[in-house]
């Protein structure tokens, strides 16, 4: 069931009303798609965190992320309250820097990545790697060895070449915990390129083509490998809790084959991520209370069918903690009449924001530093880089006098976009800046053109 889009009652600090609780009694909180600390000020600009959005923009530059402490970790709380007796893995691919690692170990999470740099980056800001799950459909030798040398907790095994591959790796005397991941043959997800539960694209062991139950039987057969469970993902931007029952219901019978013919039982299933978020009022998000609980009631349920121990639940929410925590800065550069369409041209575009070009993603966008003084018309808000497929947000309501200068705030722009950001026409990446109690600080800084060249050689 897709949940009408409303604030999530998420847990708050102990002695404190929620972010959520707090926005809903502030007549001036600008709307769901906000961070709960988001607030329209007097002049009719915004701030989050305490602090004025424009004056971020002054300070850090634009185009520039901004990032609720907050509200990441009230989000994290709301997974750990839904699932207490599950492994949380936050999915760091969504963002990832030190101070997102920091933030999520506070809070009890574990953290699921997908490369030797990501791991690195976790190993550097101090995150336990027993609490680290390591991803990917082509892990590379090195991918491996970092994984190995720093300790992970789990490898998610794509392919039976990594079985041996993995194996060989693990030094004498050791085992490394490992899960299969497994394709259910489950369509979700709000785009073909991210429905990754379904026969036929590039992650995972098919359950129906059997290459799974020969993965397994290939791990069992490894003595340095530990196999303690199954893993899949469905997609991402799901909105709806049935696909992960149906996952349920596709797995746990499995699980049961493998103890028959193998006399063994695995104590743990990852069901994934991909919990989808509002990008537009309106747009109906997943609830993590909700999800516990149908999902726990329907795998209890099924391993009671088939006379299995419950397994150890574990998550990977990523965009749904990152998403809506993050707002993105632009200024505006310029404002044209074309075929009777209203272009809106700003200092950023797909090099900091590709979603919109890769999977039609449309976005909410909100003048960020004063009141507009004319009625909202429909605009379209394009970046500078030089495609034609280079826009932010298609036919918005913007105020009629927006202007060169003025400061735009695009919210739910916490995931997938830093982590995705390229240096298209050698435009360097936004900085990354947090707030929390009126004060911000940077992250990230920005990337300059000194970055850029450090990496040419002399002819």
């Amino acid at each position: 069931m897709s949940l009408p889009l409303s604030p999530i009652a998420l847990p708050p600090r102990p002695g404190k009303p929620s972010l959520v609780e707090s926005a809903r009694a502030d007549s001036a909180w600008p709307g769901p798609v906000w961070p709960a600390s988001a607030r329209v000020l007097p002049s009719g600009g915004l701030a989050v965190g305490g602090v004025p959005l424009a004056e971020l923009a002054d300070r850090f530059g634009t185009p520039s992320y901004v990032v609720d402490e907050d509200e990441v970790r009230a989000r994290a709380r709301a997974w750990r309250a839904a699932l207490p007796d599950a492994d949380v893995a936050y999915a760091g691919k969504a963002f990832l820097t030190r101070a997102m690692v920091r933030w999520v170990e506070e809070e009890g999470l574990h953290l699921d990545v997908c490369s030797a740099g990501e791991l690195e980056l976790a190993a550097h800001a101090g995150f336990p790697g027993e609490r680290v799950v390591l991803h990917g459909n082509a892990k590379s030798p090195d991918d491996l060895r970092t994984a190995l040398r720093l300790g992970v907790g789990r490898v998610v095994l794509d392919n039976t070449g990594e079985v041996a591959r993995l194996a060989a790796l693990v030094p004498p005397g050791a085992r490394q915990k490992v899960l299969v991941r497994v394709v259910p043959g489950i369509e979700a997800g709000a785009h073909a390129a991210v429905r990754t539960g379904v026969e036929g694209q590039k992650f995972g062991l098919s359950v129906d083509g059997g290459e799974a139950a020969d993965a397994v039987a290939r791990v069992l057969g490894q003595p340095r490998l530990e196999l303690v469970g199954l893993h899949c993902h469905l997609g991402s931007q799901i909105t709806s809790v049935d696909p992960y029952l149906a996952a349920v219901r596709k797995l746990v019978p499995f699980l049961s084959t493998l103890r028959d013919v193998h006399g063994v039982t695995f104590p743990e299933l990852d069901l994934g991520g991909g919990f989808g978020i509002p990008y537009r009022d309106g747009e109906p998000t997943l609830d993590p209370a909700e999800y516990a609980a149908r999902v726990r009631a329907e795998l209890a349920l099924r391993c009671a069918h088939v006379d299995l121990p419950v397994p150890r639940l574990a998550v990977e929410p990523g965009r749904w903690i990152a998403g809506p925590a993050g707002v993105a800065l632009y200024r505006v550069l310029a404002v044209k009449v074309s075929g009777g369409r209203t272009f809106v041209a700003v200092d950023g575009g797909m090099s900091d924001n590709p979603r919109p070009a890769l999977y039609g993603v449309r976005y909410t966008v909100r003048l960020a530093g004063r009141a507009g003084a004319a009625p909202d018309r429909p605009m379209t808000v394009v970046g500078r880089h030089c495609e034609a497929g280079d826009v932010l947000a298609e036919d918005v309501p913007l105020p009629g006098d927006v202007r060169p200068g003025d400061v735009l705030a695009v919210p739910a722009s916490g995931a997938y976009h830093l982590s995705m950001a390229s240096s298209y026409n050698l435009v360097g990446r936004p900085p990354v800046a947090a707030v929390t109690g009126g004060r911000a600080r940077l992250l990230v800084r920005r990337e300059t053109a000194a970055d850029l060249w450090s990496r040419e050689l002399p002819d």
